[in-house]
C-alpha cells in the first residue's frame, strides 16, 4: 500500500474526496474550519490532516470525544 502521510490534496482533489462542492471547500479554507493552507495564492490540503479532521468531526457529529484530542478535537 502506498505511503499518504505526505500527500497533499488541491482543492478539486479534496472536493472529489469529501464528495462535497469546491466552493463549499473553499469556504471551509477561507475560514479556517478545515486544515487548509495557500501556495501561491491556491489552496492546498495535507491528506493526513484532513482524514483527521474527518474523525474529528464525525466524532463530534456523534457526540463524543476522539482520543487524543482535547474535547473533541477543535481546541
Amino acid at each position: 500500500m502506498k505511503d499518504d502521510t505526505g500527500e497533499i490534496f488541491t482543492l478539486d482533489e479534496v472536493a472529489a474526496y469529501l464528495k462535497v462542492g469546491k466552493r463549499t471547500v473553499y469556504r471551509l479554507a477561507a475560514a479556517k474550519r478545515i486544515p487548509a493552507f495557500k501556495v501561491g495564492g491556491t489552496w492546498r490540503f495535507p491528506r493526513q490532516e484532513i482524514d483527521q479532521w474527518i474523525k474529528r468531526q464525525t466524532a463530534e457529529a456523534q457526540g463524543g470525544d476522539v482520543p487524543g484530542t482535547p474535547h473533541g478535537g477543535n481546541g
